[in-house]
């Protein structure tokens, strides 16, 4: 079987397949996380961001119009830094296919090329090793084939070869990928969706793949076109508990009447939006494993009566002038939400470990406040690029305080004044942020290596700035260890934030035996009620 060109059709079958068997995939890329730590996961990341470039080809009759959908869905959608490189590759590879009617195994390289350029252009310091040499590596693979072939098929298994040998390489350019004994994982995810994609050339259906992508639901393989509305009401929640199986609940409302299913997140939270004429069933069925919250549900034909109908329209309230900058933060947990909202942030996102947001739920947020500049707190370093994007994208002025932890944004918040302009509290705000020492104290999520420690799934384990410093059986022996650490002669105040994994008598009295002997010190005890981490710790 040969291929010497590629149309819109099968342009669209081959997107749609490297996203079906990413999707499919998408645990076995979250099981090369090198740091045992509950993290963002790069293949949740991956497939999320993939989706949402997807999920509008249908329809699209030229390839014009499919690469401009595909690079504005990525960008809209883009999650991680994983998503976020991602984004700018398909970004660069719909550039590449711009003015095309047809595509060919040279044109085809020449996208990938474009998308490789692109995707380094985009990170300030490019780190080999990772997603960004692998696509390297797939872009020269294609280029060397297509000197000596038109098929492109032909073409595209040598570049997914030629890629596969730079992915079993990574180990010896990251030694922390070789410590933990795995291949990149953003690397790993491209090569499934190349994988998948010539899978769909050569003739595998993916035609029920159903893509799932900020709420909606679409068959790409089938045109939208406008309908009545069957289910009516939009239904939102999120469900906390502990060990919530995510799987079971997303297949048990699959079962029910409705549409436009989509379940995510964690085994500590797990946001649903559904569309069913029974929203009640989805509340009943989210008790029985955990507390619901942010509860949201809308009538849409009363919606879709307000579009249509003059009658209903009401006259706008006068507008009040915007305040010179507003802050969103993001934060996972009801305490941290509530901290930073006392603390000024105008806008809260929840996300973080494991839920980070996509490009769009942070454009969503900025138009969303009501100020002339922004300044966005990631307080994660897998939301950094994400936000950066957004930034870009952005119709006013935003500034993207570069926040790992959520304990840095804190901090930072103590110099933010809504009356000053965005620079000034960007400047402001980052003096205060460099004042913190921030520390964290979870749990492993698998048998580890890591700098040299020996880490067994389920251990205690306590970091400084990112950094496993100390490991244990028991989370006062990991806090109080963690503390020796970070506490220093010139430190004046230690500031804890307790998870929801604990009581907040029994926080208190943990926080008193390990500050025994920090007697001269300010404690301060907070209840954060951040999922995956037992406490976070800052000090000052």
């Amino acid at each position: 079987m040969s291929l010497n060109e590629i149309n819109v059709d099968l342009l669209r079958d081959f997107l749609v397949g490297g996203c079906a068997f990413l999707c499919e995939n998408k645990e076995k890329v979250n099981a090369l996380n090198v740091f045992p730590v509950p993290d963002g996961d790069t293949g949740t990341n991956m497939s999320l961001t993939m989706t949402s470039a997807v999920k509008d080809l249908a329809g699209q009759n030229t390839i014009d119009k499919m690469v401009t959908s595909l690079s504005n869905g990525a960008l809209m959608g883009a999650r991680g830094n994983s998503g976020v490189i991602l984004s700018q590759i398909f970004r660069g590879f719909a550039s590449g296919l711009e003015g095309e009617t047809i595509v060919t195994a040279k044109s085809f390289g020449n996208a990938l090329q474009r998308g490789v350029d692109l995707a380094y252009k985009s990170v300030m310091k490019p780190v080999e090793g990772t997603i960004l040499t692998v696509s390297r590596a797939v872009a020269k693979g294609a280029a060397a084939a297509a000197e000596n072939s038109d098929d492109i098929l032909y073409v595209l298994e040598q570049a997914i070869e030629a890629g596969s040998v730079a992915l079993a390489n990574t180990p010896n350019q990251l030694p922390v990928l070789k410590e933990a004994g795995v291949v990149d994982a953003g690397g790993q995810g491209y090569l499934l969706i190349l994988h998948g994609g010539l899978k769909a050339l050569q003739g595998e259906d993916f035609s029920d793949f159903a893509v799932m992508s900020g709420g909606a639901m679409v068959n790409p393989a089938v045109k939208k076109e406008e309908k009545e509305i069957v289910y009516g009401y939009c239904t939102e929640v999120l469900i906390k508990g502990h060990k919530l199986p995510v799987d079971l609940i997303r297949t048990y409302l699959s079962r029910q009447d409705g549409d436009c299913l989509l379940v995510v997140g964690s085994e500590d939270l797990v946001k649903v939006h559904f569309h069913t004429n029974k929203p009640y069933k989805v509340l009943e069925y989210g008790l029985k494993y955990g507390t619901l919250h942010d509860i949201k549900i809308e009538n849409m034909r009363d919606q879709h009566s307000e579009l249509t109908d003059d009658f209903f329209k009401i006259e706008e309230e006068p507008k009040i002038p915007a305040v010179p900058c507003g802050v969103i933060a993001i934060a996972n947990g009801d305490g941290l939400g509530e901290l930073f909202t006392s603390l000024g942030a105008a806008e809260i996102i929840c996300g973080g470990q494991t839920m980070n947001p996509s490009a769009e739920d942070l454009l969503n947020a900025i138009d969303k406040v009501h100020a002339e500049e922004i300044v966005i707190l990631p307080n994660n370093s897998n939301i950094i690029l994400t936000a950066e994007q957004a930034k870009k994208m952005a119709k006013k002025p935003v500034h993207v305080l570069p926040t790992k932890f959520i304990t840095q944004g804190i901090g930072a918040m103590l110099g933010f004044n809504a009356e000053v302009s965005g620079e000034e509290n960007a400047a402001a705000m980052a003096e205060c942020m460099a004042e913190i020492k921030s520390g964290e104290v979870t749990f492993a999520v698998r048998n580890s290596t890591f700098e040299g420690k020996e880490i067994t799934a389920g251990d205690i384990l306590g970091l400084q700035e990112g950094a496993i410093v100390t490991v244990g059986k028991e989370v006062e022996t990991v806090l109080a260890d963690l503390l020796t650490h970070m506490v220093t002669d010139d430190s004046s105040l230690i500031s804890f934030y307790y998870g929801n994994d604990l009581t907040e008598e029994d926080a208190n009295a943990l926080i008193e035996k390990v500050t025994a002997d920090y007697g001269n010190l300010d404690i301060e005890i907070h209840c954060g009620g951040q999922p995956l981490y037992y406490f976070l710790v800052s000090v000052e």
